[in-house]
């Protein structure tokens, strides 16, 4: 069949191959994403603002955004209301009881039938944003930041923030609103 010469050069060939694919000689540019500094790793404020987008300066609630830091990055789960998953109104009720004292109700649902309708340009932190993602009925709520950010359980990648004016939100957005008083 082969011959060892052959036998030994395909075998240095695949390992010289194996070799130059784990290995990049790319440098980085001057576009990507540095990491963080040992301050900012320390600093969890600062490290939100990095994750988020929103200039610490911006987060003037000290209580909801050390809730949103402690839940950045639990997975989405249908059902789930745990760090270990959760889903988006519950999110929003963990969110309200522990930052706002006020319990909600559990469907995103039921959470706009607790609120008055208000213009997107009135939002204020703690406001909701509810979206209507390929049906008829609301099927995703957020709680509101600032500067068009909202925090909400994504299905895709768990507790984050996006923006409002993200393509795929301004497609599904429903409403905005602000629990009645």
């Amino acid at each position: 069949m082969y011959s060892k010469g052959l036998y030994y050069i395909t075998v240095w060939m695949c390992c010289l191959i194996l070799i130059s694919a784990c290995h990049s000689k790319r440098k980085a540019t001057k576009t990507e994403t540095k990491l963080p500094t040992a301050e900012v790793k320390n600093d969890s404020r600062a490290l939100l603002s990095l994750k988020t987008g929103i200039p610490e300066k911006d987060m003037g609630n000290k209580k909801l955004f050390h809730f949103i830091g402690e839940w950045y990055g639990v997975p989405y789960k249908f059902g789930g209301c745990e760090k270990n998953g959760v889903d988006c109104s519950c999110f929003a009720n963990l969110l309200f009881k522990d930052v706002y004292g006020v319990k909600l109700e559990r469907s995103s649902r039921d959470i706009y039938k607790m609120c008055d309708k208000i213009k997107t340009g009135e939002l204020k932190e703690g406001d909701f944003v509810f979206f209507k993602m390929n049906s008829k009925d609301i099927t995703h709520v957020g709680v509101y930041l600032s500067n068009n950010k909202f925090v909400h359980a994504s299905t895709s990648k768990g507790v984050m923030v996006n923006d409002l004016n993200d393509t795929y939100y301004k497609k599904y957005f429903y409403s905005a609103g602000r629990l009645k008083r």
